[in-house]
């Protein structure tokens, strides 16, 4: 893998992490968007796609 695909993997990771905090802290201060949750695991989800998309393509 190059240097530059780890930098753009870990600075996708850092983003995916600074998202989930987000939605933490907006669901802990607020009970009623619980539901938010979900649309945070989502993305969660959606950004895992991608980074896999990018490592196994770094792979080739």
């Amino acid at each position: 893998m190059s240097t530059l695909t780890m930098l753009v993997v870990l600075l996708l990771i850092l983003m995916t992490l600074v998202i989930v905090g987000a939605v933490a802290v907006v669901v802990h201060r607020r009970p009623a968007l619980r539901h938010a949750v979900t649309a945070g695991l989502a993305a969660l989800a959606a950004m895992a796609t991608v980074i896999a998309v990018i490592v196994s393509a770094g792979g080739q």
